[in-house]
Parts: structure tokens; C-alpha cells; sequence
């Protein structure tokens, strides 16, 4: 598949980011990564809804929920602290306390994540070892390099950046990911951190996560499968200088569009690289009585394996996409639904238009598009997938080996 563009020398006022090699990779590939911004900031988080949390996933939660601030998160990957007991959280907290020494700040002001291979203690005395190296490495320039280290099974690095208008100023909002496989609705297996100069009170910043996450995130499917270290962070540190926004106000208006299209382009980035992938999916559902109907048969749609490997199959059968309208749950009237794979309309009011060969043609396309009308409502949801292949199967049996 095509990879998405990767954006070099982004540059978020008041930030600084660093990636460097610790080890814990036996690659020599970069595992080890910094956010810091020169004054706390206003942060939010959301985290996985697996029942079973890795330690950075526990102590963010406790953490966040007494503080409304952040300076620092240092990120690992190649290991998931996860599934590591009292030991786990003991790591987790020391890598906390040496960033904290080393940048000179308070430890409550730093957050810690991690990603990789679960029911492996940390090979803690690396990452410490390796802090000062990568604190002396921050740069305002080296957003790429954070994102390159947070990676594990990506084969690309995934970065964005807008640029957005508030009153009289032009802010920045930027965000870094990494994921390619376990993916699922309601938080997909997945690091993301966002970052912007904007000033934003907590609470507006929550809502507008939130929403975000709910358009973007939260309809994103590669596997099926849900992850135990699924984390997006956001950090703004005001030193745009801007008056806060407020909710309701163009401003805000403008700020929900610029976070919404940022999560929205890192979630199709995550599609795209999924593991063993070839095409991006785009599931659109139109005519829905309720966003919440069209959720559920978008939901459908995007996780069916038979859909997915047909996808890459270039094979129209839109058989597998009304059959998980069908089970999806919603209430529909079968004579209604109209079924489109691009723009050749498959499915007119229930029956097939014999437009197979037609619809084949776009399969062959590195992004492929699924649109249903439902016929019941005007209500629209999209949803991210991406096609199912043999070496999705390569890749996860030899992930430890």
C-alpha cells in the first residue's frame, strides 16, 4: 500500500521532542521518546476500555484525574509494561521520576506510556540509563523522531499538523500515532499525542477530545482486537497568547474542525499501515434514523472479515456488506438500502444492479469507499478499515518469535 506522507519539521510553539535507541528493541531501532513543553500544560487523556490496563495506563488515570496539568510524557515502545503486577508499576513510576530529575521539573508534571510485547517487566536500568541522552536530543524540530520511536509493528511514521486561525493569531495543532495492528472501535490499540500553543480550559479541551475521538478513534478497525496500553494525550500549552477559548465561540468552532480533521487523518494513517494491509477502507452510512444506528452498521461493515478479504480480493460481492447491515442490530427496511463500492451503485433498493465488473475496477484502488443509504433518515457516520491479507497471519505468529 501506498504510505501516507510524513511530515518533516513540524514545529509546535513551546514544544521540544526527542527519539532515541535504549535497547529495549533488540532491532537497534529507536524505542525511547520525549514530549516536553517549556511550561505545564492544560492536558487531557482517554484511555483503553480494556478491563485488563497496562501500569502507565493506570497510573496516567490516577494521575490525570487529580492534576489538569502536564509538562513531560515519556514514551516507550517494544515493551507494554503490561500484565507486570506491583513491578510494572514500580518501573513505570521510576521512568516518571528520572525524566522528572533530569528536565529539572516537578514528577506530578510528567506522564509515562508504553507499547509493545505484554507480560515482559521493563528493562528498566536501559531506560534510565538512556534519559539524560535523550533529554540532552530534545528539539523543537524532532517531532518525526518521537514518532519514529513510539512505533512496533508500523511501518511508517505518522505525523500531522494544522494550522488554525484564533481571533487575531494563527495557532498550531499537531499530533503524532502509532498503531498498525489490534485495532478496535472505542479507542483503537493505539498511542497518540497531540499537541498545540493554543490556550483552551480543561474542561472545553475534554469536550472537544472527546467528540474528536468519537469521529475518529472510535471508528477505527483493523482486527477486531483491543489493546491494554491504548492512550491519546493532548497538551496545550497557551503560549500562542491567545484569550482561552469558549465554548460555543467561533474560535472554538474553528479549533473542534482543526482536532476532529487531525484525528480523523491519524486514524486513516493507522488503516493504511495496517498490518499486512493494501487499501484503506472508508465506510460511509447515509439516510440513518439516528447517528447512533448508523454507528452500529458502519461498526458492522468496517470489522467483517468476509467484507475486508473481499476488499482485497477486488472481489464486489455486496452480498457480505448487506449481510452485516442485516446483523449490525439496526432496524432497516431491506427495499430501502442502496449499496455503492465507489461510485458504482451495486445495490438499488434492496436488489442487485449486475454492475459487478464495474465495481471491480475500483476495488483495484489503494482506497476503497463503501457507501450505504439506508433510506430511513438523514443521519451520516464514516468509519476506518482497512483490507484483510495473509500476511496480517505472518506478522502476528512470528510477533515474539
Amino acid at each position: 500500500m501506498k504510505k501516507a506522507p510524513v511530515y518533516r519539521n513540524i514545529k509546535v510553539n513551546g514544544f521540544l521532542f526527542a527519539g532515541i535507541c535504549s535497547g529495549i528493541k533488540k532491532t537497534g531501532k529507536k524505542d525511547l521518546a520525549l514530549v516536553f513543553s517549556e511550561v505545564p500544560s492544560v492536558t487531557v487523556g482517554l484511555f483503553t476500555t480494556n478491563n485488563i490496563k497496562a501500569a502507565p495506563v493506570k497510573l496516567a488515570i490516577k494521575r490525570l484525574n487529580g492534576r489538569k496539568k502536564c509538562q513531560a510524557i515519556i514514551i516507550n515502545s517494544g515493551n507494554a509494561n503490561a500484565c507486570t503486577g506491583q513491578e510494572g508499576l514500580k518501573n513505570a513510576n521510576a521512568m516518571i521520576v528520572a525524566t522528572a530529575e533530569k528536565l529539572g521539573i516537578s514528577p506530578d508534571l510528567v506522564q509515562v506510556s508504553s507499547t509493545g510485547v505484554i507480560g515482559e517487566q521493563l528493562p528498566i536500568n536501559k531506560i534510565r540509563q538512556s534519559i539524560p541522552g535523550l533529554v540532552r536530543k530534545l528539539s523543537p524540530y524532532s517531532l518525526t523522531d518521537a514518532a519514529d520511536a513510539i512505533m512496533t509493528t508500523d511501518s511508517f511514521p505518522k505525523a500531522i499538523r494544522k494550522k488554525v486561525k484564533i481571533g487575531s493569531k494563527t495557532g498550531t495543532i499537531a499530533g503524532i500515532a502509532k498503531g498498525a495492528g489490534m485495532i478496535c472501535p472505542n479507542m483503537a490499540t493505539m498511542l497518540c499525542y497531540i499537541l498545540t500553543d493554543i490556550s483552551i480550559s480543561h474542561r472545553l479541551l475534554e469536550h472537544d477530545l472527546n467528540d474528536a475521538v468519537n469521529r475518529s478513534f472510535n471508528r477505527l478497525t483493523v482486527d477486531n482486537d483491543m489493546s491494554t496500553n491504548d492512550s491519546v494525550f493532548v497538551m496545550a500549552n497557551g503560549m500562542l497568547g491567545n484569550d482561552a477559548i469558549t465554548a460555543g465561540s467561533a474560535d472554538d468552532e474553528a479549533f473542534k474542525n482543526a482536532l476532529q480533521e487531525i484525528t480523523y487523518d491519524l486514524a486513516k494513517m493507522i488503516a493504511r499501515d495496517g498490518e499486512g494491509a493494501t487499501k484503506l477502507i472508508e465506510v460511509v452510512i447515509k439516510g440513518a434514523r439516528s447517528v447512533a444506528d448508523a454507528d452500529r452498521v458502519a461498526r458492522a461493515i468496517s470489522g467483517s472479515m468476509l467484507v475486508k478479504t473481499a476488499v482485497y480480493g477486488n472481489d464486489p460481492n455486496w452480498g457480505r456488506i448487506m449481510a452485516a447491515v442485516g446483523y449490525s442490530g439496526v432496524k432497516i427496511r431491506e427495499n430501502k438500502i442502496d449499496i455503492y463500492i465507489g461510485r458504482v451503485k451495486v445495490v438499488s433498493k434492496g436488489a442487485g444492479t449486475n454492475k459487478q465488473k464495474q465495481a471491480a475496477r475500483g476495488l483495484q484502488d489503494k482506497t476503497v469507499v463503501i457507501t450505504v443509504d439506508l433510506g430511513a433518515g438523514d443521519k451520516m457516520v464514516r468509519a476506518i478499515s482497512c483490507d484483510l491479507t495473509e500476511k496480517y497471519i505472518a506478522i502476528n505468529a512470528e510477533y515474539r518469535t
